[in-house]
């Protein structure tokens, strides 16, 4: 695989990751907190995939198989932190809907 087919896998991984984020908020502003945990553990599937892919092109950088960085791949690594940001905050605010329900006295599913 060429370095632009890894970079934009981490995109589609990042990219799928911060969807399903959003998705589990969602379920979760809802009400629905088993879907949201559901889409958070497939965010963080993804999320481990990207880092997987981008672990991978750190060893081959420590072990002298030096890469240019391109914009295309600075874009990928925005694409992966800001999944990484959405899930830490989305998982807060998702503690945060839970706490609310509970204080309205609704039971959580």
């Amino acid at each position: 695989m060429d370095l632009e087919e890894i970079v934009f896998q981490i995109i589609l991984n990042a990219g799928n990751a911060k969807s399903s984020c959003f998705e589990a908020l969602k379920n979760a502003k809802e009400g629905d907190f088993k879907s949201a945990e559901k889409y958070l553990n497939n965010a963080e599937e993804e999320i481990i995939k990207a880092h997987n892919i981008q672990s991978s092109m750190l060893q081959k950088e420590a072990n002298g198989d030096h890469q240019n960085v391109t914009l295309l791949l600075m874009h990928a690594e925005d694409h992966m932190m800001s999944a990484i940001l959405a899930r830490d905050l989305i998982t807060e605010m998702i503690e945060l809907y839970k706490f609310i329900y509970q204080t309205k006295g609704i039971m959580l599913n």
